[in-house]
């Protein structure tokens, strides 16, 4: 985990340049997709769904909840995933739903900057190293 600077736009601009947005999901997908099948399973997105933290409250602590809640809430955003409701999740689909979510995240962040804590390999902390090599790319070519 590290402590990084981003806002709104950070988010944005990695969402909007499809390479970069497309070979992470890929990747992410890849590792998730523990069989190998080309789809993901409700068990095979628990983990990461899990990395979502729905459930912090105050700095990272997690709260006590019921198990029943636990499993209704992790099950409702599986169904957003799975866009066909064929009880998979394909990586159109995973693409698409992650897309949305990144959107409204920087929608909520806005263009003030906020500092997080980042996961290493998180979606945010993802978008903060390729601003971060966009703007040294850019101070070098200057």
């Amino acid at each position: 985990m590290s402590v990084q600077i981003l806002d709104g736009a950070t988010i944005l601009s990695f969402v909007e340049d499809e390479e970069a947005f497309s070979e992470f999901i890929a990747e992410r997908f890849s590792n998730l997709d523990k069989d190998h099948d080309g789809m993901l399973s409700y068990p095979e997105m628990l983990k990461e769904l899990q990395g979502l933290r729905v459930f912090d409250t105050h700095f990272g602590i997690d709260v006590k909840m019921d198990p029943n809640e636990v499993t209704r809430v992790y099950s409702s955003i599986f169904v957003q995933f799975d866009r066909n409701s064929n009880g998979t999740v394909n990586m159109e689909e995973f693409k698409q739903e992650t897309k949305e979510m990144m959107v409204a995240m920087a929608d909520g962040l806005g263009f003030l900057p906020v500092q997080m804590v980042l996961e290493e390999n998180s979606f945010l902390k993802k978008a903060v190293d390729r601003e971060s090599a966009i703007i040294s790319t850019s101070h070098v070519a200057a």
